[in-house]
């Protein structure tokens, strides 16, 4: 089974880029066969394997978002999610903590994922990646300032697409 999200990431246009006729940027996020992910969820009985529906609508709006941030007006962005694997591991031998994600060195996220980028006049951009953060519990504020249960895996989003489509600087 194949889950598709949709996510146009409409971004709010000025009367330049309107002007320009270029459409806005999009995002398209697809999950390939989520039932086989390594592990997508945030529930205990999820750890048996199985794809947690707020972890999918989460992520994708979260590249929704991060769409509207850094693409251009034109470029439209389609992601393929592979595979999923969240920071922290169920340890259900810890009485009263059954539900609980126990964050290790060795239990950082990881997303296999593939994309194409498209934009007017120029040829597609493609790829497949693994995007991981094995330092997650190393870095300044990312663990001890958020509640939010997928703090690690919106953090190794944001360094993945703002290296991979932020405009660069010119130099």
């Amino acid at each position: 089974m194949r889950t598709v999200l949709v996510c146009a990431a409409l971004m709010a246009l000025s009367t330049n880029s309107m002007a320009q006729a270029n459409p806005p940027a999009q995002v398209e996020v697809h999950f390939d066969h989520p039932e086989k992910f390594r592990d997508a969820s945030l529930d205990s009985a999820g750890y048996e394997r199985g794809a947690d529906a707020y972890v999918i609508k989460t992520l994708a709006q979260h590249l929704q978002k991060l769409g509207q941030r850094y693409l251009q007006p034109g470029q439209q962005l389609v992601i393929d999610i592979r595979d999923i694997d969240l920071a922290g591991r169920f340890e259900p031998w810890h009485s009263r903590a059954y539900d609980v994600r126990f964050m290790r060195d060795i239990t950082w996220p990881t997303i296999d994922l593939s994309y194409t980028l498209s934009q007017p006049g120029q040829p597609s951009q493609q790829a497949e990646e693994r995007v991981s953060d094995k330092m997650y519990l190393s870095r300044p504020g990312r663990v001890t300032s958020s509640s939010d249960r997928l703090f690690a895996e919106k953090a190794m989003l944001n360094d993945w697409f703002r290296q991979r489509f932020a405009p660069q600087p010119a130099s």
